[in-house]
């Protein structure tokens, strides 16, 4: 199993595609931007079958610091990013 890097996705894309690797370069990248821009309003995005990009709020709770196991720490609540896979990467993962 590998690591696939924006890099390589651009140069693959280029490649198979027989587009400049610039302009795919800024394609992917402003793709990834409104992505994150959107997240960060608090939108979702939804790809069929391949998956959701949304946000969350974890709630707030205690947590306990290893040093000082009898005080306890209060971790506030915070936004994060989640994604969950569609039916179809399931799928395809699972049987892999």
């Amino acid at each position: 199993m590998k690591t696939i890097t924006k890099k390589y996705l651009i140069s693959q894309i280029a490649r198979t595609q027989g587009l400049d690797p610039k302009t795919v370069q800024m394609i992917v990248q402003e793709f990834f931007t409104e992505i994150l821009e959107n997240l960060k309003k608090g939108d979702r995005f939804e790809f069929r079958d391949f998956g959701v990009f949304e946000t969350v709020v974890r709630k707030k709770k205690i947590g306990r610091n290893p040093k000082k196991p009898d005080v306890p720490i209060e971790i506030p609540e915070k936004r994060t990013a989640r994604f969950v896979p569609g039916q179809k990467m399931k799928t395809l993962v699972s049987k892999s």
